[in-house]
């Protein structure tokens, strides 16, 4: 398991590929990070139903929305740090106050963009997009999950939020996956801690509950890829079932996925938890691996999290 690797921006790029083909109404909008999120790929073979906006995000949005109206399915991406950033108000007057059918799909998420620096370290993404009414929002585990939900999502009316990263990550389901309406996905089975995640967290995941199972922990892995609308029955089920829960989550631990199960939890069945992710703070220019490490997203900051809550008393 995960000794395979893959982008998510590739498995994009084959996604819209295979939906132009299939629905004559996909189109297909970009703010000039086309080759980057390997959506020119489907410029390539349907010029026509793609719009290259340049580097101006808030008519990457609108344009959208205006496409949205015509009858379209409007899948539009840039680099996350720009939208939602930039844009926030069109997103939300534009596109989800009138509940229009458009795919934002946002590649360069979280500190794993590495060298480009806190300027383009986008830690305030979900937060901010699982606030807005109507908006929901996915964070992929990989490129096999991200292709299958980037597929899933046009037939499901109304706005989303797909966030993906930059770098190539390993391929956690290697035998296929399935988008069920935001249901979580159950990795690993455990009785002793269940360990939320989503991103490029779900490996780090399965890495922690690995080395806890040899030391005597059953930990339970689950995807949580979809924020909003949240599996709350998995949240409340799994955490019944280990009594202690962890999220991990390569964005800002305030707003993000860990807060959501923390609204979960504290409505439905009150449970010792911790939240792994990036502790407030803006990141740094540097090499992918070591931020992480530094930052604190790795497999062992999840087994360190499941460990003291096994202590506590």
């Amino acid at each position: 398991m995960l000794s395979k690797q893959a982008a998510m921006r590739d498995a994009y790029g084959d996604a819209l590929l295979e939906l132009g083909a299939a629905n004559p109404e996909v189109v297909v909008v970009g703010a000039d990070t086309t080759g980057s999120l390997k959506s020119g790929v489907f410029a390539t073979k349907f010029p026509e139903r793609f719009f290259n906006v340049g580097i101006a995000e808030q008519n990457l949005v609108s344009i959208a929305a205006g496409l949205a109206l015509a009858g379209k399915v409007a899948y539009a991406g840039t680099y996350a740090i720009f939208v939602p950033g930039k844009s926030v108000d069109q997103i939300r007057n534009n596109i989800c106050y009138p509940n229009l059918n458009v795919k934002i799909v946002c590649s360069h998420g979280g500190i794993s963009v590495g060298p480009d620096g806190a300027s383009h370290q986008q830690v305030e993404d979900v937060a901010i997009m699982r606030a807005i009414p109507r908006m929901k929002v996915i964070v992929p585990a990989d490129a096999v999950s991200t292709k299958a939900t980037v597929k899933a999502i046009a037939s499901i009316q109304g706005p989303f939020y797909v966030r993906l990263t930059r770098s190539s990550t390993p391929v956690v389901y290697d035998q296929g996956f399935e988008y069920g309406n935001g249901e979580a996905k159950v990795l690993l089975d455990g009785s002793d801690v269940a360990v939320f995640a989503c991103g490029i967290m779900v490996p780090e995941a399965i890495r922690a509950a690995e080395a806890l199972k040899e030391k005597g922990v059953s930990a339970a892995v689950i995807d949580l890829h979809t924020i909003k609308p949240i599996d709350a029955a998995a949240v409340e089920k799994l955490a019944r079932q280990c009594g202690r829960v962890v999220t991990a989550e390569e964005h800002n631990v305030l707003g993000g996925m860990g807060s959501a199960v923390a609204e979960v939890l504290g409505e439905r069945y009150p449970t010792r938890m911790k939240r792994v992710g990036v502790m407030d703070t803006f990141g740094e220019s540097g090499d992918p691996g070591a931020l992480l490490k530094k930052y604190g997203l790795t497999s062992a900051e999840v087994e360190q999290a499941a460990a003291a809550l096994l202590q506590a008393k």
